[in-house]
């Protein structure tokens, strides 16, 4: 039950990212906007991470079947993705350095904030 009860939420999270994409005109994808949304609940404690473990770690661990559909695609429009080869290599590149260059940030910026934290804690000014 604690499964589908997390499928839910997670579903629901889902829709309702879906749901600002619309109303912003899809600027940033639905699935990305939920994920977020899901990421400050979270946070913020309206959603308990248990209630979604199960379920983030079934979705996870079958991570590679998720990929199918977009492998499909590519194969689909190779003929497409042929005839400019380069181009495609050069943003797959370059997108991937992006990532990787953002997620190096963002860890080294959550590490800065946390050991901010820590040092704030032992000085005594914020209890918890």
């Amino acid at each position: 039950m604690k499964i589908i009860q997390g499928f839910g939420i997670v579903m629901a999270f889902y829709a309702l990212g879906e749901a600002v994409a619309v109303l912003f005109g899809h600027f940033v994808p639905g699935s990305v906007v939920g994920m977020v949304l899901l990421f400050f609940a979270l946070c913020i404690g309206w959603v308990k991470a248990e209630s979604i473990r199960a379920v983030a770690s079934f979705l996870t661990g079958n991570m590679a079947l998720l990929f199918i559909p977009t492998f499909m695609g590519i194969i689909d429009t190779w003929g497409l993705i042929r005839l400019n080869w380069l181009g495609w290599l050069a943003v797959v590149l370059l997108s991937t350095v992006a990532v990787m260059a953002a997620s190096g940030y963002s860890v080294e910026l959550v590490e800065w904030f946390s050991r901010k934290r820590t040092e704030r804690n032992s000085e005594g000014r914020y209890a918890e």
